[in-house]
C-alpha cells in the first residue's frame, strides 16, 4: 500500500487539497502500476514559522517585504 506524506507551508483550501490527491494518486497508480484505492496520501498544513530555509524562518507571504 503506497502511502505519500505532503508538507506544506501554509494552508490549503479543500479543492486544492483535492487536486493534489487526485493528481498524485493518479501519477503512482500509473507509474508503480498500483490500484488507486490502494494510495494514501497524508497532507500536513505547517505554520510558516515551523519551517526554515537557509538558516531563517520562512514569513507568511502577505508578510514579505
Amino acid at each position: 500500500m503506497p502511502y505519500v506524506n505532503i508538507r506544506v507551508a501554509g494552508a490549503l483550501n479543500k479543492e486544492q487539497k483535492a487536486r493534489i490527491c487526485r493528481g498524485v494518486t493518479d501519477v503512482i497508480a500509473e507509474v508503480a502500476n498500483k490500484p488507486k484505492d490502494s494510495i494514501l496520501i497524508f497532507i500536513d498544513e505547517l505554520p510558516h514559522e515551523n519551517i526554515a530555509k537557509g538558516g531563517e524562518l520562512l514569513q507568511k507571504p502577505a508578510d514579505k517585504k
